[in-house]
């Protein structure tokens, strides 16, 4: 007889009808594809953010049977109104912890592509990174990689997260990213040419990110579109425009995120 997986509930002749459970703050869940498990903070663009039992945040899409109530699948729905947050959330989205210095660097770090994507990182996640002792580093280009991580030295308790531009099949810094073998590395990406793409156009006031032609640096090309003089200029109309994580697009999120996991892991 065959076994039937979650997914089969919503397939099939003698379909089963998939519970919709109001999105309450508090509810317990657990995401079925990477089997991260918490309670639900808030519901916000049309996706869930988590939080385990480490305070440590994620966001999941709220889809047909996306997640498992006791070990059932269940469809969030937002509830008809969402109470406010009983405590100050920082800009990642996580509680803030008050008074409390910030702890000793850790020999683990995060490197970023270049100046700009640290600055984001810093704007977002910078509260977290200082209550776990987290420096965040410019690689300035993927080209040197293999170089770098030569060089650092990784071990148990010298772990490295890397941030990538444009991870995407068929990329250079897909190839460069797959040639790494090393257990005490990991490396996250989003599909975004550059940093700035993964900043939701509407928090930078406009309708959508100009498309730039080949052989045209990229930067230089989104500021020729929209008026915005030179790079460094642009840049700072991009910056001023991230307030928290709910400015930044999804896949960009879960990349940080997760880097910040790997290089804060016991051991």
């Amino acid at each position: 007889m065959r076994s039937h997986s979650y997914d089969d509930v919503l397939a099939g002749p003698r379909r089963r009808k998939v519970p919709e459970v109001p999105a309450e703050p508090g509810l317990v869940v657990e995401d079925p594809a990477s089997g991260f498990c918490g309670a639900l903070v808030r519901i916000e663009h049309g996706n869930a953010v988590l939080e385990d039992r480490h305070g440590r945040h994620r966001v999941f899409p709220l889809t047909p049977a996306g997640f498992l109530l006791e070990g059932k699948p269940v469809t969030l729905v937002p509830p008809r109104q969402e109470p406010a947050p009983a405590r100050a959330v920082s800009a990642s989205g996580s509680l803030t912890v008050s008074g409390l210095r910030a702890r000793v660097a850790r020999d683990s770090r995060i490197w970023v592509e270049g100046r700009h994507d640290a600055e984001l990182v810093e704007r977002v996640w910078g509260h977290d990174l200082r209550v776990e002792g987290v420096v965040v580093e410019p690689l300035d280009g993927v080209d040197v990689l293999a170089e770098r991580i030569a060089e650092f030295g990784t071990g148990p308790g010298r772990r490295l997260g890397v941030l990538v531009d444009h991870l995407v099949p068929g990329s250079k810094e897909s190839r460069l990213v797959d040639a790494v073998d090393d257990e005490h590395v990991l490396v996250t990406g989003h599909p975004f040419v550059d940093v700035w793409q993964a900043v939701r156009p509407a928090s930078v006031g406009i309708r959508e990110w100009p498309s730039v032609p080949r052989g045209v640096e990229w930067k230089q090309g989104v500021c020729d579109a929209l008026g915005w003089g030179e790079p460094f200029e642009g840049w700072q109309r991009v910056l001023a425009g991230v307030r928290s994580f709910r400015d930044l697009e999804t896949p960009l999120i879960g990349a940080v995120e997760r880097l910040i996991d790997f290089v804060t892991a016991p051991g």
